[in-house]
């Protein structure tokens, strides 16, 4: 699994925290930005390089955004085709989202959640697999068709 993460200004500085945490756990990540704190830069710009980057193997990548709140990282990187992200701030909600909805975009809000909680979050969207469920499918299938209006 290809492993994608970026963060804006209000982000930022969480985002650097999980990098070395992912780096001591084993796991490689790529940094999409931003690469300094930077109070005029704009979340879109890093939900979209990210979006962009999952959404060329949805199935095996995976994409962690970063912003004050997670919400405008999450709405920027659903617009991307192919992309089911998620403002998530609790690891069982992370695990429900994984299996039932096969999210492979998760956005937290650095503003609300602290590195611990982030981390526990970030392992259970990575372990948890998508249960496959024909219901689960289905339902996946119709927010599939929803993109294509």
């Amino acid at each position: 699994m290809e492993i994608y993460i970026g963060a804006d200004h209000r982000g930022f500085r969480m985002k650097n925290d999980l990098l070395l945490w992912f780096h001591n756990h084993g796991y490689q990540v790529t940094d999409i930005g931003g690469h300094k704190e930077d109070p005029e830069d704009n979340y879109p710009e890093y939900a979209e390089l990210l979006a962009e980057a999952v959404a060329q193997d949805p199935e095996n990548r995976r994409g962690i955004l970063l912003c004050g709140s997670g919400a405008g990282m999450a709405i920027a990187a659903n617009k991307v085709k192919g992309i089911r992200a998620a403002l998530i701030h609790d690891a069982r909600i992370a695990k429900s989202a994984r299996n039932d909805d096969n999210i492979n975009v998760l956005a937290l809000g650095a503003d609300f959640v602290s590195s611990d909680t982030a981390e526990q979050v970030i392992q259970a969207f990575l372990k948890t697999p998508f249960s496959g469920a024909d219901k689960h499918v289905k339902r996946i299938g119709q927010i599939a068709k929803m993109e294509g209006k």
